[in-house]
Formats: structure tokens, sequence, C-alpha cells
């Protein structure tokens, strides 16, 4: 009972989030008290955000019915080939509604979308997705700025997200991971739940390998804010956490064709879906790398190779180092 009590809680604070203002001016987000500041009573905010939000819901549900009955048809029928093909087909409606969802952005906010870097991607390959992480408005980002330039991307979520209505029952028809994202302290009191996670992340590649697929990981494994920057070795990001991406690299790293190293920034400050949905966010900016997988990284063993944890590491703080350069002067850029 205690345990599903927390997990409500975790899921009521996500949705909350959802709709906390930008932290920017009087409308924000105290990041070191975590007070809730007064938002915007401009109507014309008011009338947009939520008439966006209706057509995103709307928009949801309609693509949500033939996925979920896809995936009801794929548990019951045991046909191997069967639901292979409805595992492909899946996809397809899911990069629908990222289409619909980005007409509808676009029709009713004034986003200025300015994406650089060299990648050269194609939806005929499979990556690994590596991002920073600020906002729930991350996703739709990444969702607007990467669909049908590669496969559809699945990704490694917190396991509270589950609850989230209709959504987070998609996420599981389409074969998400749900990790537990446990904390170290946390993990020092039961170290299984280490563990659970790279075997979910295990089953997760397993499945992978039988379609095109992306998979998307954030690694800082939470949303960064000034007070968990305020005890990181760098400046804009957290410090990244290596096991989710080490799994997939030993499972399927010899599949992977690259890995797309992105890079978000929001010059005003981190906002929140209402701040996208209203118009509030009026520049985001995408900088898009394609990495090399590193051969020497693949099929190690994570967990019991200490000298391979060790590089895997440093592999990705180098990543990371480098991506922290790349946000100043994404933010030195002029509007």
């Amino acid at each position: 009972m205690g345990q599903k009590s927390t997990r409500l809680q975790r899921t009521q604070l996500q949705l909350l989030e959802l709709i906390t203002p930008i932290d920017e001016g009087k409308d924000k987000l105290d990041a070191v008290s975590g007070q809730y500041m007064p938002m915007s009573l401009n109507p014309i905010f008011w009338l947009r955000a939520s008439f966006a939000g209706l057509l995103v819901a709307a928009n949801t549900l309609l693509h949500a019915t033939p996925i979920l009955t896809m995936s009801l048809a794929k548990a019951m029928l045991p046909f191997h080939q069967v639901r292979l093909a409805l595992s492909r087909w899946m996809p397809v409606f899911g990069e629908s509604w990222i289409a619909v969802n980005g007409w509808i952005i676009a029709l009713f906010t004034p986003t200025r979308w300015v994406v650089s870097g060299d990648a050269v991607l194609s939806h005929a390959r499979r990556y690994l997705v590596l991002s920073n992480h600020q906002s729930w408005v991350d996703i739709p980002v990444l969702q607007k700025v990467l669909n049908r330039r590669i496969p559809f991307q699945r990704f490694f979520l917190k396991d509270s997200l589950f609850w989230v209505p209709v959504l987070g029952l998609v996420w599981w028809a389409m074969d998400f991971p749900f990790m537990t994202r446990a904390s170290k302290s946390q993990i020092a009191k039961n170290p299984e739940l280490a563990r659970r996670d790279l075997e979910t992340a295990r089953k997760a590649c397993a499945k992978f390998r039988e379609v095109s697929v992306s998979v998307m990981n954030f690694v800082e494994g939470t949303r960064a804010n000034a007070k968990k920057l305020a005890a990181s070795p760098y400046r804009h990001l957290l410090k990244p956490k290596s096991g989710g991406v080490a799994q997939v690299l030993n499972s399927m790293g010899e599949m992977l064709d690259g890995i797309v190293d992105v890079t978000i920034v929001y010059p005003k400050g981190r906002p929140s879906m209402f701040d996208l949905f209203g118009g509030r966010v009026q520049e985001v900016r995408v900088d898009l790398r394609l990495r090399a997988v590193p051969a020497d990284l693949v099929g190690g063993d994570y967990e019991n190779d200490r000298d391979y944890r060790v590089r895997f590491q440093q592999w990705l703080n180098g990543v990371w180092l480098e991506k922290d350069v790349r946000i100043d002067q994404l933010l030195a850029q002029p509007s």
C-alpha cells in the first residue's frame, strides 16, 4: 500500500510539473525553495494553452486507440510473424501522432526552432539517442526535430510515468522501458534496485533487436534545476548515469549505426508544457551531432567488470564535458 501511495504521489508531482511556469520573470518555479510563484493572468496565454492542450489530448486519444488495439492483438495472437508485423506498424501511428502534435504547436505558438549540427541521419538505420534533460518539453522537442528522420524513438522512462493517463498505457504497449531510477541512498540500502534497472534495459534491448528502432536515454536520470546543478561537476548538466547506456551498447551495440548526441537549450529558461502551448517559449535551440559507436565499449560486462565500468564512465563523462561547453556556445548565440 505504501509503495502504491508513493508512486501516486510521484505521478501527481510529474503532472504538476507539466504546468509549472517558465523560470523567468515573476512567473517561475523557485529552484531552491521549490515553491511555485504566481502564474501569468494573461487570458490570451490561458486560452491558447488550453485550446492547444485540448487538441493535443484529442490527437493522443485518436492515435492511442489503434496502438492499444494492435497491442492487445499482439498479446493474444500466438503467431510470431504476425506479432512482429504489428510491432512494426505501431510506430507508424506513433510518428503520425508526433507529426500532428508538431502541426498543432506550429499553428498555435510563435516558437522559433533553431537546429544546428552536422548529423546526417536516416530512417532506415538504428541509433542510440543521448540528450540533456531540463523539462518535460524536452520530449516534444526531441520528437519534433527527429521525427521520421530516424526510427521511432523509445525512451527510458521513470516507472511512475506508467500511471500517466492514456500515455502510460501507450508507452507500455510500444515497449518503452520503465526504470526505477533509484537514488544512491536507495541503492545502498537495496542493491537489487540497480540490478533491476539493468535487467529491464536488457529485456527491452532484446525486443528492440527485432525492429528498426532508436533508443533514447536521458542519462542524467532526472530533470536539471539550480538546486541539483549546485552539486554537479558540470555547469549546465547533471552527472550522467551510465548503466542504462552500457546495457544498450552491450546488448545491441553491433547493430547500432551511430549515437545521436542531442543538446537542447532554452535561452529564456526552462519551460513547462503549458508555457510551450501558451506561446511563451520564444526560441528552442537544438544541436545534433552523430557519434560513432565506441567499438571498445561494445559487449562488455558493466555490472561485474570494474575496469570496463570505469572506462565506460570516463567515455560518457567526456561526452558530457563536451556537451557542457556546447551549451555555453549555444547560449552565446544571438537571437
